[in-house]
């Protein structure tokens, strides 16, 4: 019966995580557009027409219609299943770490503000105002309550919050110094202001020490692959590179992997040091 159970909870986990990813599809298009995210309803960009509820099944309905409208025949994008099947994995990844916890509500919550900031900023090299500050205030959020459910005490909310904000503040600070010292090292702007905002949303759900990995992380991805890109010429040394979705990348290894990477280079390099738990500030 356990494993039954375990099997169940999986399922509604991936089934969420893909019925989620369906709706960050809907996000991801309609707010650089400025168009509302919940009228119209969902319907074909080309022909306008309204699509039926068997057509948005996550993932499925994407097979069913063979990848095109069922009414013009115009090729549906393959990143919408795409999306969803992965929201849906990353989903199911977190309910096997975390388990049934806030966390992995709270974790829900921030892959899905990740992908959708990532992938905005792929397709218009924008991070909206609107999606990161919502963020922040649910990250903060997040700590807030996280701080009462492991400790059942308002000092624990206090604490809890204040290093959400203390590492959110960071964030920004780390990003705009970057900005500022590439700026003036190459002669032009090394980094959009949207970038220390989202900065500031990974710090106010990962806490301080998260952030710091996870922005190495980015940096170090980020690096190879535009320094990829040029060598095989797919980019130019001029032309600008959205550095959001590396970001989204280091914070969700971050959350995953990130307190073994940090225990295990403090063992190796400083192996008498005693490190405080991850999960506190």
């Amino acid at each position: 019966m356990e494993w039954m159970a375990m099997v169940v909870g999986y399922g509604l986990a991936l089934a969420l995580g893909c019925c989620i990813g369906s709706f960050l599809n809907v996000v991801i298009y309609r707010i650089p557009a400025g168009l509302s995210l919940l009228f119209p309803p969902s319907r074909c960009p080309h022909c306008l027409n309204r699509l039926k509820a068997y057509d948005n099944v996550p993932v499925l309905g994407w097979l069913w219609l063979r990848g095109k409208c069922r009414y013009c025949k115009s090729a549906i994008a393959l990143r919408y299943p795409l999306v969803e099947a992965g929201t849906g994995l990353l989903f199911l990844l977190t309910f096997i770490v975390y388990g049934v916890s806030w966390q992995t509500l709270g974790y829900w919550a921030f892959i899905s503000w990740l992908i959708s900031l990532s992938l905005i900023d792929w397709d218009t090299m924008t991070l909206p105002n609107p999606l990161t500050q919502s963020g922040l205030v649910v990250g903060l959020v997040f700590q807030a309550s996280l701080g009462w459910m492991l400790t059942q005490s308002w000092s624990g909310v206090a604490l809890y919050l204040m290093g959400g904000i203390g590492a959110a503040v960071l964030g920004i600070w780390l990003f705009d110094t970057i900005t500022i010292l590439g700026s003036a090292a190459f002669g032009r702007a090394a980094m959009g202001g949207g970038d220390a905002k989202l900065a500031a949303m990974m710090g106010a759900f990962l806490g301080w020490k998260l952030l710091l990995l996870a922005s190495f992380l980015a940096c170090a991805i980020g690096a190879f692959a535009g320094g990829g890109a040029i060598a095989l010429g797919l980019l130019n040394r001029d032309q600008p590179m959205p550095f959001g979705p590396f970001l989204a990348i280091g914070a969700v290894l971050a959350l995953f992997v990130g307190q073994s990477l940090i225990q295990g280079y403090v063992h190796l390099f400083f192996p008498s040091l005693i490190l405080p738990g991850l999960d506190t500030f």
